[in-house]
């Protein structure tokens, strides 16, 4: 039974510095719905769980810390507390970044309220640089009228590169749906092998209804250091790729959708996961990607091509990375 207010997930782990400043930044809302946070610290190895119970101490009415359990991994975490969200809608916010519009829910919510059809809302949104502490704002918007109809941006999902068509940060959604999809195939959503929690979201509460957006900015991605999705070790960034690149296949096929922008993409990733592996000159890594290829019936393209004939001998495949090294070294 969800109850007429918001909840808002708050995954977090290891982020001392930005943690309070996004609970902060939660806490600032005013909106005609009362609000709950559910964090979901994930066993940090600094002081983050103390301040998020701090926060819990100061905001007993507002804010829910889940029970201390070891490291979950960032997925079991992330639904963990969405299952124990008692909102009608769903808000979340990275412990690294901030929203920065104090009427964000306001907007959000009464979209929601006015239009039953819309299963999702999100916003515009700027990077935060934490060393210069500067803003861009984000202008990748492909579905920028009020509303759409959520099946047309689902192949835009599966095929997005660097910047989301919907920051879930941004966004709110609504419980019950997103609740239903979940029991009815949990595994789409809790197995920690997807590499994300937010495109098999996205792409579940799209194809329940409408997606609203709102040109206003309300979000600072903080970026400037390591995250998720954006690792310096290239062996953590090829799990990363091929993980997130088998879940978008699976989403994919889950919609039927084959075509041309889809094969491109995931040949592009196909790409990827070879030149990580090139650059780590580690041949288990380039023998995995191959077998995914495989796995995915992904053609090879001219630069695919180049690159697996590149690293078939050792001694050219030394050769290049050194090359590399080099050309990268004279760039800085």
């Amino acid at each position: 039974m969800t109850e007429d207010k918001i909840s808002v997930i708050v995954a977090t782990y290891n982020q001392e510095k930005t943690i309070g400043r996004t609970l902060d930044s939660i806490i600032m809302q005013q909106c005609h719905l009362p609000i709950e946070i559910v964090i979901g610290e994930d066993c940090s190895t600094d002081s983050t769980r103390a301040v998020c119970e701090d926060y819990a101490q100061r905001y007993p009415q507002v804010v829910r810390l889940m029970p201390k359990a070891p490291n979950k991994g960032m997925i079991r975490n992330y639904y963990d507390c969405l299952l124990a969200c008692r909102g009608k809608y769903i808000a979340d916010c990275a412990g690294d970044d901030f929203w920065t519009d104090k009427e964000k829910l306001e907007k959000e919510s009464r979209i929601m309220d006015e239009n039953p059809s819309v299963t999702l809302v999100h916003t515009n949104w700027s990077f935060y640089n934490e060393d210069t502490h500067k803003t861009a704002l984000n202008t990748y918007v492909p579905f920028p009228a009020p509303i759409t109809h959520g099946k047309e941006i689902i192949e835009s999902v599966i095929t997005q590169t660097k910047a989301p068509v919907v920051h879930t940060c941004t966004s709110l959604y609504r419980a019950d749906v997103i609740k239903k999809c979940y029991y009815e195939d949990p595994d789409l959503f809790y197995n920690p092998d997807n590499g994300c929690e937010d495109l098999q979201l996205v792409c579940m509460l799209a194809a329940n209804g409408d997606v609203a957006y709102l040109s206003d900015n309300t979000l600072n991605y903080s970026v400037g250091h390591s995250s998720v999705s954006c690792q310096p070790d290239e062996q953590k960034q090829f799990r990363f790729v091929i993980r997130t690149t088998r879940l978008s296949m699976l989403l994919a096929k889950k919609f039927g959708i084959d075509t041309e922008k889809t094969r491109k993409h995931f040949s592009d990733k196909a790409f990827a996961l070879l030149m990580h592996a090139f650059r780590s000159h580690d041949k288990a890594l380039k023998e995995e990607a191959e077998e995914f290829m495989r796995e995915w019936n992904i053609r090879d393209g001219i630069k695919i091509k180049a690159a697996r004939l590149v690293m078939s001998c050792s001694v050219i495949w030394k050769l290049m990375l050194e090359t590399r090294k080099v050309f990268v070294k004279l760039k800085k």
